[in-house]
């Protein structure tokens, strides 16, 4: 079980249950009251869809399945982007390392994740600096904004952060970052890598440069930190292009993450 607690306008709480057990033959009819391959009452997931502000899940015979349940007393999430994410801290650790941020405006949105060197809570604070200063100007320059960063963290143990730009009505993604903050856009047809410098924002980091790629219509953006294997297949969620971003993200840390690490996944693509 995965929890997480969010302020804001909409506060939530945001639950994932994730296995990697036999998987759920019959979606359907396991969602059906009276239906049980235990012996209850049958009404578990039915009752949490009838509960949850946002619900969805995914299963797969063979590999596992994920629940994923938001409950929310506001209006539900809305604009051009739907978003999800899942950020967990290493084995023995109560402070993620990693950090994250989203930012929107019209038909523009704007993704962070920085990966704080090391463990724990000074980890935690180098990648909270860039968050910090992401959500000041998120749609900053990225040149100027990595710059300005990299001389805030210079008072911490420093962070590989990486920023991305997206319009969904130029159907393009700008990003650039420095260190092992890896970010992919995955379409099933096209799926590429954005390509990281070298370096530590904070401690030593080469040039700014600058990446533009084309963002297809309905291609998630999935950004993370390096405590995910960098060499997962595309196709581990091109099933789920069109579901609730976090069904992804929760997908890869079960089947991709390292398990040693902080870890965290961020997925966006548009709102249908």
């Amino acid at each position: 079980m995965w929890i997480a607690a969010r302020k804001g306008q909409a506060p939530e709480i945001e639950i994932l249950s994730v296995d990697d057990g036999p998987g759920i033959r019959d979606l359907s009819q396991a969602m059906r009251d009276g239906f049980s391959t235990a012996g209850s009452p049958g009404t578990g997931l039915g009752a949490v869809q009838r509960l949850a502000t946002d619900f969805d899940v995914h299963s797969e015979v063979g590999k596992g399945t994920v629940i994923l349940a938001r409950l929310r007393t506001a209006a539900a999430r809305t604009g051009a982007f739907k978003w999800g994410v899942v950020a967990l801290p290493a084995p023995g650790e109560t402070v993620c390392g990693d950090s994250w941020g989203v930012a929107f405006d019209g038909h523009r949105a704007a993704m962070l994740v920085a990966d704080g060197l090391g463990h724990g809570e000074h980890a935690a604070e180098a990648s909270m600096a860039a968050v910090d200063l992401f959500a000041k100007q998120p749609f900053a320059g990225l040149k100027e904004a990595l710059e300005e960063a990299h001389i805030i963290l210079r008072m911490s143990r420093g962070a590989a952060v990486t920023r991305a730009q997206l319009d969904a009505e130029t159907n393009s993604l700008l990003a650039a970052g420095a260190g092992n903050v890896a970010m992919r856009i995955v379409s099933g047809v096209f799926n590429r890598s954005v390509l990281a410098q070298n370096g530590t924002v904070g401690v030593q980091m080469r040039r700014v440069e600058e990446t533009r790629m084309d963002w297809p219509a309905h291609a998630l953006v999935v950004c993370h930190s390096d405590g995910l294997q960098s060499r997962w297949p595309p196709q581990a969620i091109t099933a789920l292009i069109g579901r609730d971003p976090t069904l992804a993200a929760a997908v890869l840390v079960r089947d991709y993450g390292r398990g040693r690490d902080d870890v965290t996944v961020l997925v966006m693509r548009r709102d249908d």
